[in-house]
């Protein structure tokens, strides 16, 4: 068997691929970059597929590839799924092939929750939403049936409910919660965010989790827990991921809630590295956690390519995450928690700040509708041994 080398081997083909492979060309003009994606399109930015691409006339499919190829000179193997990883050796097997590597980045992300229904349409009407290609697929069913059901009520859920409703899509979204967002938002707030999506036209089926059901060429059915039943042309989960250590645990590297990287994201094994949403890493501000966010896609991803090439840094940012339906925007730093006492500090009903408190102490801000306050936020998160209750009113705006 052929065995081919590169310098940097990344395993995974999204943003992290992107950014990492940037990352290494910042210290490294001439090391070869291999890529090996399972995915059918080149590296792309992933958020456009549940925001902008339905939202906004001015950005257009050709905004979305990120042209890592032509800007870093990675030679990218797409439809190729590695199978396994010898860190000893320092290769990897993918699709009858055998990849040799100087450094390796895990980057492998993971696989969207699929629905527990009898799928007889060949995917067709029953979708899960990740990729490009699935963006692809729901746009034209968008196009082509009368109601499409929405099973999540997280990011990617609200998101592509809204999306559809907003592109004329007759849409009901089933989640599991009383009300929609209530697992991260005050209760006053979730019924707000809520009736967003009823004004807009959409039909929200709360307090409810689909069981089973079956998709055929005429449409589908969901059975909720129950006995009630949601009919509609199409269906697509937004149901979140699984997160891809397989390879990992086969090779034996240290998983626990993704792959365990230390600061620099280094895994156990030598010469090799993790990035992205797979990744577990020690955040300087909330202490270990995995993000499966944009912003720590590609902070973190220039990071790793970085420290490919020798850098030996930490990483020090704390991402962010955001979300937009509707005209609002919200972003937010660290952990939102329904469940955690909250302070809120509203400016008008529109724009305001919610603190989410451990014991008294701050370890999420929620921004409404604020801008360019994400490092206030950081600010506050590495205050808050030292801030009060009352030191909260009024420090963002």
């Amino acid at each position: 068997m052929a065995t081919t080398h590169f310098d940097y081997l990344i395993v995974g083909g999204g943003m992290v691929a992107d950014t990492a492979a940037r990352g290494i060309r910042e210290l490294d003009a001439d090391g070869s970059i291999g890529i090996l994606s399972d995915d059918v399109d080149e590296p792309y930015t992933r958020p456009a597929l549940s925001k902008k691409l339905w939202t906004d006339d001015e950005f257009t499919w050709e905004k979305v590839p990120l042209g890592t190829a032509d800007d870093t000179g990675a030679d990218i193997r797409l439809r190729t799924r590695a199978t396994a990883i010898r860190p000893e050796a320092h290769e990897v097997d993918a699709d009858g092939q055998t990849f040799a590597y100087g450094k390796l980045l895990l980057a492998t992300g993971g696989h969207p929750v699929p629905l527990p229904i009898d799928d007889r349409s060949g995917g067709e009407r029953a979708l899960t939403f990740r990729t490009a290609a699935d963006y692809r697929r729901l746009r034209a069913l968008s196009e082509q049936v009368r109601r499409i059901a929405v099973v999540g009520g997280g990011y990617i859920g609200s998101e592509l409910a809204a999306a559809l409703v907003q592109n004329g899509v007759d849409t009901v979204l089933i989640h599991t919660g009383a009300v929609l967002g209530d697992a991260v938002f005050p209760p006053a707030l979730a019924e707000r965010f809520e009736k967003l999506f009823r004004d807009a036209g959409v039909e929200i089926v709360g307090g409810s989790k689909v069981e089973g059901g079956e998709a055929d060429a005429d449409g589908i059915r969901l059975t909720l827990e129950g006995g009630d039943e949601v009919r509609a042309d199409a269906v697509v989960s937004g149901l979140g991921i699984e997160v891809a250590t397989d390879l990992a645990e086969a090779a034996e590297l240290t998983v626990d809630d993704g792959i365990v990287v230390d600061a620099q994201l280094r895994t156990s094994a030598d010469d090799v590295w993790a990035a992205g949403d797979v990744a577990s890493y020690p955040d300087r501000l909330l202490g270990r956690r995995r993000v499966e966010h944009v912003d720590n896609a590609n902070e973190m991803g220039r990071a790793v390519g970085r420290n490919l090439a020798g850098a030996a840094e930490a990483y020090t940012h704390t991402p962010y995450y955001y979300s937009a339906v509707f005209g609002i925007r919200y972003e937010a730093v660290g952990t939102l928690d329904a469940s955690l006492d909250t302070v809120e500090d509203w400016v008008d009903p529109d724009r305001g700040v919610v603190y989410y408190l451990d014991e008294d102490r701050v370890v999420g801000v929620l921004l409404w509708n604020v801008e360019d306050a994400r490092d206030a936020a950081r600010a506050v998160l590495g205050e808050a041994d030292t801030l009060t209750r009352d030191d909260l009113v009024g420090r963002i705006r």
